[in-house]
């Protein structure tokens, strides 16, 4: 009687076994087979220099909205969450012309040398198609900084064109120095994206 029962006992370890095992084999090809959540992917970057200049253009995919991300990027104050270079930025009171003010100070290093710097300026804009931001050479460390963002809707998301050009006032070691700046317009870039697309997917505007 005791083999009979050890004996059951076996088979039904066995069958328990091998349910477990198929259960693992259909969490495994639902894994496969289900689709893949998409993420902010980085299209194209290319950052440049020559003579104190440095150009930067990208071409970034949200999984958000057009509306959405264009919140996102033409809220200075959102800047501080995606950007850890960004200690502080803020929208301004319009100008004399009614133009949109905005205030940043950014703050890096590149391994013992570190810098802060200011940008103010003013803005102009198209509601979900382009954003341009232009740094006045007077109240900033840039003898100039314009960026310029486009806007357009595909594949069920945003593509986002980003254009940067600065110059700026403050001494950056030669040699080794634009390499280095190059590197952290690049390193970054490519960590915010995910963070704007994380914001721009929290926000319910039309």
């Amino acid at each position: 009687m005791a083999r009979v029962f050890k004996y059951l006992i076996s088979l039904l370890g066995g069958f328990f076994v091998l349910r477990l095992r198929n259960h693992c084999w259909l969490i495994l090809f639902a894994v496969i087979l289900a689709p893949a959540a998409r993420s902010a992917d980085i299209l194209s970057m290319d950052i440049a220099s020559d003579k104190g200049t440095y150009t930067m253009t990208s071409e970034v995919w949200f999984d958000a909205t057009i509306e959405q991300v264009f919140e996102v990027y033409q809220n200075w104050g959102y800047s501080t969450r995606f950007s850890s270079a960004i200690v502080e930025a803020r929208d301004m009171e319009p100008d004399e012309k009614g133009r949109a003010q905005f205030y940043v100070r950014n703050r890096g290093c590149v391994f013992f040398f570190c810098q802060s710097f200011e940008r103010q300026g003013y803005v102009e804009s198209e509601t979900n198609l382009v954003l341009r931001a232009f740094a006045n050479p007077e109240t900033s460390d840039f003898h100039h900084s314009n960026e310029s963002w486009k806007f357009l809707a595909r594949d069920g998301g945003t593509v986002v064109t980003y254009d940067l050009t600065i110059s700026p006032k403050f001494w950056i070691p030669p040699g080794i120095g634009p390499f280095l700046i190059k590197r952290k317009l690049k390193d970054n870039g490519g960590r915010a994206v995910d963070r704007i697309e994380i914001i721009a997917q929290e926000l319910d505007v039309e």
